[in-house]
C-alpha cells in the first residue's frame, strides 16, 4: 500500500460536488419560502422533487416568479447532477477512489506503527535496504517524492509516503517519533544531512544510519547526528577486493549474513537487565554450546573488541556478536530473555 499526497485532489473534487448539491438544496428551499411563502418542509420537498426531476406535481400552485425560479433550479440541478456523476465516474475509472481509500487505510496503519524503520530515498541503496528489511520481516516505511519509483513501490507492496524527507511534517507522518531507526539513503548528501538534522531534532534518541556519497561528507553527517555513516562505494570496493583476494571468506560471510534457514547465522546478543547474564562470564553463558562462537564484544565507552576472553565478565548493555545455529540462538533468547535479533524476524525473540 502507499500514501501519496494526491488524495487531496480526489477529496477536493468530491467535496465540491457534494457541496454544490447541498447549496442547490439550500437555495431552492430558501427561494420557495421567500417567493411563495411556503413552510420549510413544503419548500424542501418541492426543491428535492425539482432537482431530482422525478416529475411529481407541485406542492402548491406556483406563481409566475415561482415558475421562473423553478426553471432556473432545474437547470442548476441538472448541471450539478451531471458534474457530480462525471466526478464519481472519473475517479472510479482512473482508480483514484480506490487509491484514496487505500491511502486512508495506509495512513491509519502508519499511525499504528511502533518500533519501525523509516527509509528515506528509494534509489539503488534504498531498494536494497527495503528488500533486506522485507526479507527479515522488519516493519518499515519508505519516504520518496519521486513519482517514477511509486509504481515499483506499489508493485512490491511496500508502505510509502510521497513526500520530501527533509520536511519535518513528512517525517512526522512517517511516525519518526515512534520509530526505532531511520536510514537516510537519498542520492544527495545535502538531502541526507538535512534528513539527519530533522530526525535528530524530532526524536533525539532515534538510531540513524546515513549514506555518504563522498568521503568528505562523512564527518558532516556525524556532526549532524548520524550514529552510523555508510559509504556504499567504499564498501563495494572493499568487498570486491576481498572477493578477489579471499573469495572463500567473502562467500562464507555473505552466506552467513543472508542466511534464513542455513546451518549458521550471525546475531547480535544484547545483555538486558531481565536476561540474568550480567555478572557471568562468556564461558559460563556459552561454554556449554560448542556450536556457538562469540566473535566480538561491544561495551559502552570501550568500542568493539574481537575474540573476547572466555573469562570476560559480562555487563549490562554489553553487545555480543555471536555465530551459531538459528534454533540454538532462538532457544538461548527464550531461556535468558536477552535480545537476539535473528535474520528472519519471524523467528526472533526478545525479552
Amino acid at each position: 500500500m502507499w500514501l501519496p499526497d494526491s488524495g487531496m485532489g480526489v477529496r477536493r473534487r468530491l467535496a465540491v460536488s457534494v457541496s454544490l448539491l447541498c447549496l442547490l438544496v439550500i437555495v431552492g428551499t430558501a427561494g420557495y419560502m421567500l417567493i411563495e411563502g411556503w413552510p420549510p418542509l413544503d419548500a424542501l420537498y418541492q426543491t428535492v422533487t425539482t432537482l431530482s426531476t422525478v416529475g411529481f406535481r407541485e406542492v402548491h400552485p406556483l406563481s409566475t416568479a415561482g415558475q421562473v425560479f423553478t426553471i432556473v433550479l432545474i437547470i442548476g440541478g441538472v448541471g450539478g447532477a451531471l458534474y457530480t456523476l462525471t466526478t464519481i465516474v472519473t475517479v472510479a475509472v482512473e482508480g483514484e477512489l480506490l487509491d484514496y481509500f487505500g491511502r486512508r487505510r495506509m495512513e491509519a496503519r502508519i499511525q499504528g506503527l511502533h518500533g519501525h524503520y523509516i527509509i528515506c530515498g528509494f534509489g539503488r541503496v534504498g531498494r536494497e535496504i527495503a528488500a533486506e528489511f522485507h526479507r527479515r520481516g522488519v516493519s518499515f516505511v519508505v519516504v520518496d517524492h519521486n513519482p517514477q519509483v511509486h509504481p515499483l513501490l506499489r508493485a512490491l507492496g511496500y508502505d510509502y509516503i510521497d513526500g520530501n524527507a527533509t520536511s519535518d511534517e513528512v517525517l512526522l507522518r512517517a511516525g519518526v517519533q515512534r520509530a526505532a531507526g531511520l536510514l537516510a539513503a537519498a542520492d544527495s548528501d545535502t538531502d541526507n544531512t538535512f534528513i539527519v538534522l530533522s530526525a535528530r531534532a524530532l526524536k533525539p534518541d532515534i538510531f540513524i544510519v546515513a549514506r555518504a556519497g563522498h568521503p568528505e561528507t562523512e564527518s558532516k553527517l556525524r556532526r549532524a547526528g548520524a550514529d552510523r555513516v555508510i559509504s556504499p562505494y567504499s564498501i563495494a570496493g572493499q568487498h570486491m577486493a576481498m572477493a578477489a583476494l579471499q573469495p572463500a571468506i567473502v562467500d562464507f560471510m555473505t552466506t552467513t549474513f543472508r542466511s534464513r534457514e542455513g546451518d549458521l547465522i550471525l546475531a547480535e546478543v544484547t545483555v538486558t537487565a531481565a536476561s540474568g547474564l550480567a555478572g557471568r562470564t562468556i564461558h559460563q553463558v556459552f561454554g556449554g554450546r560448542p556450536d556457538t562462537v562469540v566473535l566480538a564484544l561491544r561495551r559502552e565507552g570501550a568500542g568493539l573488541r574481537a575474540a573476547p576472553s572466555p573469562q570476560e565478565v559480562l555487563r549490562l548493555h554489553d553487545q555480543l556478536i555471536v555465530l551459531g545455529p538459528a534454533p540454538e540462538l532462538e532457544f538461548f533468547a527464550t531461556r535468558t530473555g536477552a535480545t537476539v535479533p535473528l535474520p528472519d524476524a519471524s523467528a526472533s525473540v526478545t525479552g
